[in-house]
């Protein structure tokens, strides 16, 4: 499984980052005493959301099948970002959301 930490507002994608990945980079990074990769502030995402809180931001984290990437969460978000929100909303976890109701959006 395949651990992702996505962002998106009502004009589509902003963030998608797949924290599994970051996790093997970063134990090899210590193992080699390099430098480890870095990571999204969920913290300074959050502030973004609450600032911009017109855009009705939505953070989750999700689990995935070890063959979807990043690139077919972001394929999907091209071709039917409906589609993938309401499958992220539902199988995810939610850290945040400003979803509207009464705005017309992109992405419900």
């Amino acid at each position: 499984m395949n651990t992702f930490l996505v962002m998106w507002d009502m004009y589509g994608l902003e963030c998608l980052f797949n924290v599994t990945e970051w996790h093997k980079q970063t134990t090899w990074s210590i193992l080699t005493e390099k430098e480890t990769p870095n990571r999204p502030n969920i913290n300074m995402m959050m502030l973004r959301a609450r600032m911009n809180s017109q855009r009705c931001y939505e953070i989750y984290s999700f689990n995935a099948d070890e063959g979807v990437g990043e690139d077919w969460i972001r394929q999907a978000f091209k071709d039917s970002p409906q589609g993938i929100v309401n499958l992220i909303r539902k199988q995810g976890d939610k850290i945040y959301s400003d979803r509207s109701e009464t705005t017309k959006q992109v992405i419900v």
